[in-house]
């Protein structure tokens, strides 16, 4: 009876009412009746051109109309555990994360709903998902271009400076940040300081202008370089985790920290969230939280500090 009680306040017509709820109008009318009984009010004004809201009405319909959606949210909520989880699933990721870590969650995922058909996009730039027609983005660091995105954080991105055990025995170990003036750098260009690179120790901070031996958009392409002896590399735990606990790359300045940022997930706000959306991004947080397999095995390792 609420709902179409709100539905006739809305259009303040019987028969429309009863049109948009399946109804005829003498049910859509008869419905109302009872509610006034119960109620002991008088919720409307009818006349043979239109319905109007009384002052009890008017007073009523606010209440009402939020017990109504919450009613309608409960059916899609119910509705949305019932489906199955089918169809398809555009994901958008960096390149470095989308390859070493979240294909093979995405891929686990889809073991557990074979109808669903995930493509999974790995692209440094950052791209707009609403306008790229992507369901889930999920980014590192700074989020200028966040309007009309929601966003949950995933896990914790913690930078770390590398190089290969050849390189340091050739050029030397820096000491302090001021001595990676004078080491071959390898620069990952999408930083958002630019060529200046911060740090922090016990409350101290400090920035280095790197003069760049290489650069590259792509965190795969500097890491292969820093293997290979190149430089000195501003990476990420998850894209280093493997070689620095095989022993192929070492970390530089360990007692410095640089600044944290966070894996997130987004997608378009202006949408509801679809269950298979939502499904994902519970799968990825039950994955990365609280603490993610590169930095806890690191951490195990003794190769990081605690946050």
């Amino acid at each position: 009876m609420m709902e179409v009680f709100v539905e006739v306040a809305r259009l303040r017509s019987f028969s429309a009412a009863g049109r948009s709820l399946g109804l005829t109008r003498a049910m859509a009318s008869k419905y109302i009746m009872q509610l006034e009984e119960q109620l002991g009010a008088r919720l409307l004004h009818r006349s043979t051109r239109e319905v109007s809201l009384t002052d009890l009405g008017l007073a009523y319909l606010e209440p009402c109309t939020a017990t109504v959606e919450q009613a309608k949210e409960a059916r899609r909520v119910i509705s949305d555990a019932r489906a199955e989880l089918a169809g398809a699933l555009r994901i958008q990721a960096p390149s470095s994360f989308g390859s070493t870590w979240l294909a093979d969650a995405i891929a686990r995922f889809s073991l557990l709903h074979p109808q669903l058909k995930p493509s999974l996009h790995v692209d440094d730039a950052l791209l707009d998902p609403v306008r790229h027609g992507f369901d889930l983005t999920v980014r590192v660091g700074g989020i200028p271009d966040s309007s009309g995105l929601s966003i949950r954080k995933l896990a914790p991105c913690r930078g770390v400076l590398c190089a290969s055990p050849a390189y340091l025995e050739q050029y030397g170990t820096p000491r302090k940040p001021e001595d990676l003036q004078q080491h071959r750098c390898l620069h990952f260009s999408h930083l958002t300081g630019g060529t200046r690179w911060d740090f922090e120790r016990n409350g101290e901070q400090l920035s280095v202008d790197i003069n760049p031996g290489f650069t590259s958009n792509n965190g795969l392409v500097l890491q292969q370089a820093a293997l290979r002896g190149l430089g000195i590399v501003y990476s990420t735990s998850f894209l280093s985790a493997r070689d620095l606990l095989d022993g192929r790359l070492a970390i530089v300045l360990a007692d410095w920290s640089l600044p944290l940022n966070y894996l997130s997930a987004l997608y378009p706000a202006t949408r509801r969230l679809s269950p298979k959306v939502r499904a994902l991004i519970d799968f990825l947080v039950a994955e990365y939280q609280p603490l993610p397999r590169w930095d806890s095995e690191l951490l195990d390792a003794g190769l990081l500090k605690p946050l």
